[in-house]
């Protein structure tokens, strides 16, 4: 049974998968709309919604702890300057995932993640 489990493992152990969500999460701001399996996308909006809502209050100590969190100045500098002004008036809800149906070779589900406008 999965009582009380806060997110998903994806398979891998905790390192890898910190660093998973981390490249996805600078793929995403990068790009502003990546492709990626179901379960990791879901993993991702979470992750990357902890990171805009703190992006929003645009101070030293917010963005030191998202440069420790994404580890990339030019991501950082990109979701402070660009992304989070966007969801100023916004409460939460800044991605967007659509499915696309599955993969050829493994017949995994696929989605897009991208970003409200």
């Amino acid at each position: 049974m999965r009582h009380r489990k806060a997110y998903r493992t994806l398979g891998i152990d905790s390192e890898k998968r910190k660093h998973l969500l981390r490249n996805l999460a600078i793929s995403l701001i990068e790009h502003e709309r990546i492709t990626t399996t179901d379960a990791k996308a879901k993993e991702l909006v979470k992750y990357i919604s902890k990171l805009i809502t703190k992006a929003k209050v645009d101070n030293l100590s917010s963005r030191r702890s998202s440069l420790a969190k994404i580890d990339n100045k030019i991501a950082v500098r990109k979701l402070y300057d660009t992304i989070a002004p966007r969801f100023k008036e916004r409460n939460g809800g800044y991605t967007r995932l659509i499915k696309l149906g599955y993969r050829k070779g493994d017949a995994a589900p696929i989605s897009i993640v991208e970003f409200v406008e």
